[in-house]
C-alpha cells in the first residue's frame, strides 16, 4: 500500500479520508488496494481509515488483532459491538466527507461492497458517505509502464494466434470436409502454452446461431460443426504468464469461403462502423482534454446501431475494463446494463465490443482494446478489423 499516493488522491478528491471495511472477504476491492493477503481466513469485522492527512486508523477485533498488521497506522481492538461502534465514532470524528465501496442507487453493482447497515452506521455519526468508486480506479484500474508492455506482448501473440486459428480452420474444412468449435476452441488454448500466455478460461469459437448467443461456450459434448459456408466468432483473451501481467481481448470475425451473404456483410459493417464511433468520440476527448464517463462511450457506440434498426439486437454494454483480470475494476462502457458514471481515467484499458445478435440465425461482435494517456487513446494490437476473414 501506498499511504502517500492514497492521501494524496483523497486531497485532489476534496475528501476527508477513505474507509475501508470487510467481514469474511466481502470487500475484495479493499484487500487489494491495501495489499493484504486474499487467501487470509478472517472472520470479524475490521475497518481501516485513512484520513486525507495524518497517521491511519486499524480496528480489529480481539480475537484477531493481527488481520491487518500489513499495513500503518495506530491499532484500535474492540471486543463487543458497542466498542466498535465507540472506536469507530472517534476515528471518524471531524471527518464531513468520506469515501466507502458504496454506489448511489446501486447504479454500479461492481463497487458497491459495503452493506447498506454499515453505510447507515457510519452516516449516524455525521459523516457523508461518498462512493469511492472513482478512486477505486485510480488504485485498480491503472497501468504501469511495465504492464502496459505485457498488453502489447499478449496483443502480438494473440494476434499470431488468431491467424493460426483461421488457417487451422481452413486446413480441416479442405481436408475432412468440417471441424467442430471444440477442436478449433482446445487448438487455440494449446497456442497459448505455446507462446507463454495464460488465461482464466478457453476462448469462444462460436459458429453461425451460436454466435448470437453472446456468452455461448462449446465443450467436448456441446458444439458445432464448421463447415463451408459458415460464419465464425473467435473472441480470445489472454496475458502474458508473469507476475502482474495484464489481458488483451478482443473479438474477430470469420466466414468459410469466398463471399459472406449480403445480410452477414451489413451487419459486421453495422457493428464495425458502431465501434469506430466509440473508438473516435473517445479519442476525440481526450485529445481536447475532456473528461468523459462510461456512459458516454456506450451511447456513442449504440446510437449507430441504435439508427440502424438494431438496437434491441445489441444486449450488452459497449465494453468492459481490462487490468490483470480479464474484467478489470475500472470504468464499463456501459449505459445499458448500468449507468456507468465513473470517469475513463489515463493509464486505463478497456473493450469496445459491439455486437448484433439474431437469435437463432447469426451473430456478429467486433471487439478491440484502447488504452488511454493524458491526451491520446490508442487500439492496441493490430489494426481493427473490416472486414469478415475469408477463410478458405
Amino acid at each position: 500500500m501506498d499511504l502517500a499516493r492514497l492521501q494524496s488522491a483523497l486531497i485532489d478528491a476534496g475528501l476527508d479520508g477513505w474507509l475501508f471495511v470487510d467481514f469474511r472477504g466481502s470487500d475484495p476491492l479493499a484487500i487489494g488496494i491495501l495489499g493484504l493477503d486474499p487467501a487470509a481466513h478472517t472472520t470479524r469485522r475490521w475497518f481501516y481509515f485513512v484520513p486525507s492527512k495524518g497517521e491511519p486508523t486499524r480496528i480489529v477485533h480481539s480475537i484477531e488483532r493481527g488481520s491487518l498488521d500489513a499495513v500503518p497506522g495506530r491499532k484500535l481492538v474492540y471486543l463487543a459491538w458497542q466498542q466498535l461502534h465507540e472506536h469507530l465514532r472517534n476515528t471518524l470524528a471531524g471527518a464531513k466527507r468520506v469515501a466507502m465501496q458504496y454506489s448511489p442507487l446501486n447504479a454500479i453493482p461492481y463497487v458497491a461492497r459495503v452493506d447498506a447497515g454499515t453505510i447507515e452506521l457510519v452516516r449516524s455519526f455525521g459523516v457523508e458517505v461518498v462512493s469511492s468508486a472513482d478512486l477505486v480506479a485510480k488504485f485498480e484500474a491503472t497501468w504501469t509502464e511495465e504492464q502496459f508492455a505485457t498488453h502489447l506482448f499478449a496483443a502480438d501473440k494473440i494476434g499470431r494466434l488468431i491467424d493460426a486459428t483461421f488457417a487451422e480452420i481452413g486446413r480441416r474444412v479442405r481436408d475432412r470436409g468440417s471441424a467442430t468449435e471444440y477442436e478449433i476452441q482446445q487448438f487455440l488454448w494449446a497456442g497459448y502454452a505455446a507462446e507463454g500466455l495464460v488465461s482464466d478460461h478457453p476462448p469462444i469459437i462460436a459458429v453461425n446461431a451460436n454466435a448470437a448467443d453472446p456468452h455461448y461456450f462449446s465443450t467436448a459434448t456441446r458444439t458445432a460443426r464448421i463447415q463451408r459456408g459458415d460464419l465464425v466468432l473467435l473472441d480470445t483473451w489472454a496475458k502474458q504468464d508473469v507476475p502482474h501481467a495484464v489481458y488483451f481481448d478482443v473479438t474477430w470475425m470469420g466466414f468459410v469461403g469466398d463471399q459472406p451473404p449480403a445480410e452477414m456483410v451489413n451487419v459486421f459493417h453495422i457493428v464495425r462502423d458502431a465501434r469506430d464511433a466509440a473508438i473516435r468520440f473517445v479519442q476525440d476527448a481526450f485529445q481536447a482534454g475532456t473528461p468523459i464517463c462510461g456512459w458516454q462511450v456506450d451511447d456513442a457506440c449504440r446510437a449507430v446501431i441504435e439508427r440502424a434498426g438494431f438496437g434491441q439486437q445489441f444486449i450488452h454494454r459497449t465494453g468492459h475494463s481490462i487490468h490483470t483480470t480479464t474484467h478489470g475494476n475500472g470504468a464499463n462502457m456501459d449505459n445499458l446494463e448500468t449507468r456507468d458514471e465513473r470517469r475513463i481515467l489515463p493509464r486505463t484499458c478497456f473493450s469496445v465490443e459491439p455486437g448484433i445478435y439474431l437469435e437463432g440465425r447469426f451473430g456478429v461482435r467486433s471487439e478491440v482494446n484502447m488504452f488511454t494517456r493524458k491526451r491520446d487513446a490508442i487500439v492496441t494490437g493490430r489494426p481493427a478489423q473490416t472486414e469478415f476473414v475469408l477463410i478458405r
